[in-house]
């Protein structure tokens, strides 16, 4: 499991910057809804957020969600991250009997067969047990980034989910790739191997392959698909902005 070797001992004042920010929108996050908890992909922003919130603002929660087809180095990862910060990420999974009956009717691998199965797939692997594990929170925190994709590109840093309807918190919108590798290696953290061998955005290894020098940032993910499909239902098409600190 890699961990990137550090060559600047701090981070540059407009990355510094940028993290001050982050810290103050998860505190301000913390201080206007209460329980606050972050659903960590275990991807390289998950990693900067989990450094962010252990270290600086340990009330918030971390979970995650293993859908039942992680690839082997996110489950490793995971263990790496428990050893390191000497804290327990919550796992949620699956309901198996909504997967036996999945399988049953489309087969083990019947996401690939239409847009409609892979939706259902995402649907019970990873929507519901996500859901449950926000339940009980005033909001939820998450990695998103603008430059991720055009959709992406318009959250806001404080909006409302429909699908767990509570407030999210995106504290690395404005935050770019190359921000997320800088505070990595400055601070030395772990990181999947799969980043370093093509595949910047990871999630379930049958719906997860590397790109192409050039392509967008998500065009691993569920590459069979138009792109304008290419999420797994945590993120809404349209996000409405919220315009107050509380609800």
């Amino acid at each position: 499991m890699p961990t990137a070797a550090g060559h600047k001992t701090t981070l540059n004042s407009a990355l510094a910057a940028k993290a001050a920010a982050s810290l103050a929108l998860l505190r301000q996050a913390v201080d206007a809804y209460g329980r606050v908890v972050y659903a960590s992909s275990l991807g390289a922003e998950a990693m900067v957020l989990t450094d962010l919130i252990w270290m600086h603002v340990p009330g918030i929660d971390i979970v995650s969600i293993d859908t039942g087809r992680l690839p082997e180095e996110t489950l490793t990862l995971l263990e790496r991250l428990e050893r390191r910060y000497q804290r327990r990420i919550k796992l949620y999974y699956p309901d198996a009997q909504a997967v036996q009956s999945y399988v049953r009717e489309h087969g083990i691998n019947g996401f690939y067969n239409g847009l409609g199965e892979r939706i259902s797939c995402c649907q019970i692997r990873k929507v519901e047990p996500f859901i449950r594990a926000v339940a009980g929170y005033g909001a939820w925190v998450t990695g998103v980034r603008r430059e991720q994709s055009e959709q992406r590109s318009a959250a806001q840093p404080i909006a409302r989910d429909e699908q767990s309807r509570l407030p999210k918190i995106s504290p690395l919108l404005d935050w770019t790739q190359a921000d997320v590798w800088s505070y990595i290696r400055v601070h030395q953290l772990y990181y999947s191997p799969l980043h370093d061998r093509g595949y910047p955005s990871i999630g379930c290894a049958p719906c997860t392959r590397a790109i192409e020098p050039g392509q967008d940032h998500r065009a691993g993910r569920w590459w069979w698909e138009n792109p304008d499909s290419r999420e797994c239902g945590l993120h809404p098409r349209q996000l409405t902005r919220t315009t107050h600190a509380a609800p």
